[in-house]
């Protein structure tokens, strides 16, 4: 199998990078911002990524791989040292909140279907439900007016809060949005360069696409309406899967067994 040049990886950087530039320019961000960043990251990854029997990359061999000068290679380990990293896989206390709702047995109806709960009071409650959840820092009515906006929740007549939706989508680019964006790029980026550098005695990591380029514009509503559906009913089924084979509390215990984050997604494919 022929070698890509660096001219084709450049050419294939480009396709991916532009909507990327898209929402940069949108949120105000400029080249110099973002070739700052460009440069973090590239120390970064030839650090911690590129290193010999387990160590770090040493200055010079980072200054080789990403063509910085050993001085520019030094100032960023020392910005990485003095600010916090990245977010890694972001899940917001939104949708953590809703994935629990539709699923602990204390928040059901005896239909297996969330539960019509008051707002606080004894036993099962949305107070308790965001206690569960871990986001009992977060003000329930804050909360509620984030989960109203994106149409998951409503007030019956009666006062009680009754979900509407299995998952939290914040409907403007806020602070919420963005990390959530940076977090699907990220998990889609990975999973092909897995594909990408993987050895052959490593599993791929699964990756299809239905594609097609003679759809007429007049199905797109549809196609809407069976991928909200359909991609909807796989991703429950998913969750539903995941939730099964989560490590409950004693096994997360250091030096017992190791847990890591797994998933899937589905996406809308347009030009």
């Amino acid at each position: 199998m022929a070698s890509a040049s660096i001219t084709q990886v450049l050419a294939a950087a480009r396709q991916w990078l532009k909507p990327l530039v898209h929402v940069l320019v949108r949120c105000g961000v400029t080249w110099k911002d973002f070739a700052e960043l460009a440069k973090t990251a590239y120390v970064e990854v030839a650090t911690e990524q590129f290193g010999k029997r387990g160590r770090p990359t040493n200055v010079s061999r980072t200054a080789v791989l990403t063509g910085l000068a050993r001085r520019e290679v030094r100032k960023q380990r020392e910005r990485l040292d003095a600010t916090p990293h990245a977010w890694t896989g972001y899940v917001t206390k939104a949708s953590l909140v809703l994935s629990a709702w539709h699923q602990d047995p204390r928040f059901l109806h005896s239909n297996g279907k969330p539960a019509l709960l008051p707002l606080d009071g004894d036993g099962s409650t949305f107070t308790a439900l965001l206690r569960l959840c871990g986001a009992s820092d977060v003000r329930p009515t804050t909360l509620l007016k984030e989960l109203r906006a994106a149409g998951a929740i409503r007030e019956t007549p009666d006062g009680r809060l009754e979900a509407l939706k299995r998952v939290y989508i914040p409907q403007t680019m806020d602070e919420k949005l963005i990390r959530l964006w940076g977090t699907v790029i990220a998990d889609v980026a990975s999973t092909y360069a897995h594909n990408l550098m993987r050895r052959a005695d490593v599993a791929p990591r699964f990756e299809r696409a239905a594609l097609n380029d003679r759809v007429l514009a007049s199905a797109l509503p549809e196609f809407r309406n069976f991928l909200d559906q359909e991609g909807q009913a796989f991703l429950e089924r998913v969750d539903a899967w995941l939730t099964e084979h989560e490590a409950r509390p004693s096994e997360s215990e250091p030096d017992s067994m190791s847990v890591i984050r797994l998933g899937a997604g589905v996406y809308h494919l347009q030009d």
